[in-house]
């Protein structure tokens, strides 16, 4: 029974990573690739949307493949002495790179239902009232990069909860 345990926490770190990856990289990509380049005018409006649109499937199935592979973990790791029991180091980091992805899940939630649908209903205003469809623009393009930085705040907060929590020694 050991050796299958083994082989479920083997295959959970491997996909965990792999997610990470995926999340992160391509959040990343979105902030300081696509995003300056959209400023620069080498990326148009509705490539910069489609682009976003792409990545939201990849995010979305990261963040669950996260949180499945992330609890097979933290319930086999020697520290974990149960649900909110906050007795160590270990605990705590656990605790607020929890509070971080889930800050994550909401941003992005936030993004995907209410903001990027709030761009789609503009780009059909552009044609009726384009005044008045340049000063919404900038104000949802303003609040789509503050919501983009802020992800990659709360991802970076996760990435350096794992090492705190992985550097401490098991109990």
């Amino acid at each position: 029974m050991a050796g299958i345990t083994f082989w479920v926490l083997v295959l959970s770190y491997w996909v965990h990573l792999l997610a990470t990856v995926v999340w992160l990289g391509g959040l990343a990509l979105m902030v300081l690739v696509a995003w300056p380049a959209l400023r620069r005018g080498t990326l148009a409006d509705n490539q910069w949307l489609a682009l976003q649109m792409r990545f939201l499937p990849w995010a979305n199935g990261s963040l669950v493949l996260l949180l499945i592979t992330g609890f097979v973990q933290m319930t086999n790791d020697s520290n974990y002495h149960g649900f909110l029991v906050l007795d160590s180091l270990w605990a705590w980091a656990i605790l607020v790179k929890h509070l971080a992805f889930g800050g994550m899940v909401v941003i992005g939630g936030y993004m995907q239902w209410v903001l990027y649908p709030a761009m789609e209903r503009l780009r059909l205003l552009v044609e009726k009232r384009p005044n008045l469809a340049q000063t919404e623009q900038k104000g949802l393009s303003e609040r789509e990069i503050r919501l983009l930085w802020l992800n990659l705040g709360c991802a970076t907060a996760v990435l350096l909860c794992t090492a705190i929590a992985t550097a401490i020694p098991s109990s």
